[in-house]
């Protein structure tokens, strides 16, 4: 599992890239965005080791009816919060922001 997203383009604001990233990788419009907070990141990319600093959102979605898997989505699918399983999920950022995100829903 994992979550919509990318890198922020050059004079790209990090909620112009939220909303550009959803509607490249699920073909939904953003209605708004609530910044949750950030995990600083490294991963391995052509031999080099790249800092990031992974910034999450919540955001609100009122219509669903044009969710599509599109550019490097190979399903889009919601499960419920107490439905995830963290060990689904791949990357590392993405599992300690759900784990920090569901802790602080309890």
């Amino acid at each position: 599992l994992d979550l919509p997203g990318g890198f922020v383009d050059i004079g790209e604001t990090a909620e112009d890239a939220i909303r550009r990233e959803v509607k490249e990788e699920l073909n939904l419009h953003t209605d708004s965005i609530r910044y949750l907070f950030s995990i600083p990141n490294e991963y391995l990319y052509s031999g080099f080791n790249v800092r990031t600093l992974d910034m999450f959102f919540m955001i609100k979605i009122s219509d669903m009816s044009t969710l599509t898997a599109k550019d490097d989505v190979a399903q889009a699918m919601f499960i419920p919060f107490d439905q995830i399983n963290i060990n689904s999920i791949g990357l590392k950022s993405i599992k300690i922001a759900v784990e920090k995100f569901l802790a602080s829903r309890v």
